[in-house]
């Protein structure tokens, strides 16, 4: 999964979201721990599998990196990813992202629509997902982390899910478990939305 920006708004109003105090956190987080390391953008572009222009954007709070992208960052330093968020002393465990919260959505176009249902702060390495695939649509990608495994749920429409040379046809109330660190894809094969949660984990 690529990384989204964060789009630039008016002064707000209001107090800012748990989502934005976590990006503003890591942004500085990473730009401090690169500094205290004396690496460059380059340096740290290599040790982290990050590309040095995503890096800058982080650092200058231009964009929230995926959790994946997180993760990545967080072993470069030798770090978990609670332990690189470092977020301040809250008062409360209970995180909610609600059903009309526009900063979740990872990806919205023609194709397909991903929202974010994992807040970036998890103490493990998991990601989950909502998935829109319009018809006709398709969610292509490149393999992930050696171990990287993906947990899929049809709750409407027919897909199929590829996985290195294997394929499989699912549809409504099915789940499927593979491979996530080769090339893998899921295609909508009905003639509407299909509509999907995904489960992607890094061990």
């Amino acid at each position: 999964m690529s990384t989204n920006r964060r789009k630039s708004s008016p002064m707000r109003s209001k107090p800012a979201s748990a989502a934005e105090v976590v990006g503003d956190v890591l942004c500085s987080r990473v730009r401090a721990l690169r500094t205290k390391k004396g690496w460059t953008l380059e340096e740290m572009s290599a040790a982290c599998d990050v590309s040095r222009s995503m890096l800058s954007e982080i650092e200058r709070g231009r964009a929230n990196p995926t959790l994946a992208v997180a993760y990545r960052i967080a072993q470069a330093f030798g770090l978990s990813l609670d332990e690189l968020i470092e977020l301040p002393t809250v008062t409360h465990r209970l995180d909610v992202i609600r059903a009309d919260d526009q900063s979740s959505y990872f990806r919205s176009d023609r194709y397909c629509r991903i929202r974010t249902l994992s807040p970036l702060h998890l103490e493990k390495a998991v990601e989950f997902y909502e998935i829109v695939l319009h018809k006709g649509g398709a969610l292509k990608s490149e393999p992930h982390f050696e171990g990287a495994k993906e947990l899929l749920t049809v709750r409407q429409g027919k897909v199929r899910v590829r996985s290195a040379d294997e394929s499989v046809e699912l549809d409504t109330g099915d789940s499927a478990h593979y491979p996530a660190d080769v090339v893998h894809a899921i295609e909508n094969l009905g003639g509407g939305d299909a509509v999907l949660f995904l489960v992607v984990t890094y061990l």
